[in-house]
């Protein structure tokens, strides 16, 4: 008997020991399925247009605005939940509810501000990731831009979203390269902590314009209509989900679901925006390379000062946030454009069940690839992206800060205080680093 008993003690031990990796698993895997919209929306913010903007910060300012990276996380943090408690709330975007709550006019006038944007941010993008293509393979770039703009439209028109979701969530894994060519780099960790934690802000027209430049590329205003649309379609398409103003019982699970997914998202986002800044500057600035055009030109400069496995990494980055970052700028547009006009907006729906929706979303991406073949300079294309988007989002914070805290719209889930004052402050900076902006142009 005690010899049985002996016998059944390791089996029964190994019984345990495989219940309690299941249940690791299955927490793991639980985890994982909370990331959605707050990790592919950060993700998508170092598109290759921010990549250009860092590398450029980093080039001309060495660490000196690491501290920018800081400073927009909380900020960031806020305006995006706001953005996404919006959606789930009401359960309808940002568009929507301006048509229902407020003027037309000033609905027209967001609308037309961030298509602008986002169109011009669409051609940056796609003429950068042809670049990088460039610097690594046999061909000619108005080739690869064609491939990569008509390759990016295609995989909207013809994977439903919930599949093409799944391998953004993969493909956020190429921004690790970043963080890679770092420990390749030869870094003098004292200074970096140094310009992180102690600002050294300059009243010129070129650190001013940099600055709306880093917080319009990681505070911009097509993530706050993709997040709050997102989290539109994660209730249309999952059954027993509904808005909370209609669900109030599901407010604790959703509302702690989009923080989590919020809060790592924009980590995750910043993060990587820090090692770029921090791999320019550690190479680039350090060799007297002060002036960078773009991302492609910033991955190739890097070849001889750090090898050429970090100029691989580099370019990789580059592709991969590209084809992360077009669907996401395309379709954030038209979702707005079709909320104004009652369309049937969804990327779970079939081209044919949508038509205008996606022919909004054709248009956009066709037009940012037009924008390739206009001669724009590089340089120009990829940082003035960010500063157009800086400007931007000045108001347009404004108004989501409004929409927020009106019962009108959210019924009785008006943000929080504490969310509302970080909301404010992150619209009171964007604001004042405006208008700096404007003050030195001359």
């Amino acid at each position: 008997m005690g010899s049985q008993s002996a016998k059944s003690i390791p089996a029964q031990q190994k019984q345990d020991s495989s219940s309690g990796k299941g249940q690791r698993a299955s927490r793991v895997q639980s985890f994982l399925k909370k990331l959605g919209p707050g990790l592919i929306t950060g993700a998508s913010d170092d598109d290759p247009s921010g990549i250009g903007t860092y590398s450029q910060v980093g080039a001309q300012f060495g660490y000196g605005m690491l501290w920018t990276i800081v400073l927009s996380y909380p900020l960031m943090v806020a305006i995006q939940e706001i953005s996404a408690r919006i959606g789930r709330v009401t359960g309808v975007g940002i568009a929507a509810n301006l048509r229902t709550s407020y003027p037309k006019p000033l609905l027209y006038s967001v609308l037309i501000l961030v298509a602008i944007a986002n169109i011009f941010n669409l051609g940056a993008d796609i003429g950068a990731m042809g670049a990088a293509a460039q610097l690594v393979l046999p061909g000619n770039f108005v080739v690869f831009i064609v491939i990569f703009g008509v390759g990016s439209l295609a995989g909207i028109l013809l994977v439903p979203y919930s599949t093409y979701a799944k391998y953004l969530k993969w493909l956020t894994l190429s921004l690790f390269s970043y963080v890679g060519v770092v420990f390749i780099a030869h870094v003098p960790w004292p200074l970096v902590l140094h310009a992180t934690l102690l600002p050294h802000i300059e009243l010129t027209k070129g650190y001013l314009t940099a600055l709306i430049a880093v917080l319009g590329t990681t505070i911009s205003p097509y993530l706050f209509f993709w997040q709050a649309s997102q989290e539109v379609e994660e209730v249309r398409y999952n059954r027993g989900e509904k808005p909370l103003k209609r669900a109030p019982a599901q407010a604790q699970e959703q509302l702690g679901r989009i923080r989590v997914d919020t809060y790592l998202g924009m980590a995750f986002s910043n993060l990587v925006a820090f090692f770029i800044i921090l791999t320019a500057a550690a190479t680039l600035h350090t060799h007297g390379i002060t002036h960078i055009s773009t991302s492609a030109q910033a991955a190739k400069a890097l070849e001889p000062l750090a090898g050429r496995f970090a100029f691989l990494l580099f370019v990789c980055g580059i592709v991969g946030t590209g084809l992360l970052a077009v669907p996401v700028l395309a379709a954030s547009i038209s979702y707005g454009i079709g909320e104004a006009w009652r369309w049937k907006t969804s990327l779970e729906r079939k081209p044919r069940e949508a038509v205008r929706f996606y022919a909004a979303i054709t248009i956009a991406t066709l037009l940012g690839l037009a924008l390739n073949f206009m001669r724009i300079d590089p340089v120009k294309a990829l940082f003035w992206a960010a500063v157009l988007n800086g400007i931007v989002a000045a108001p347009l914070m404004v108004i989501i800060m409004i929409m927020a805290a009106s019962k009108k719209v959210m019924g009785r889930f008006v943000i929080p205080l504490p969310l509302k004052a970080m909301g404010w402050l992150a619209t009171g900076v964007m604001i004042c680093a405006c208008i700096g902006v404007f003050l030195t142009w001359k």
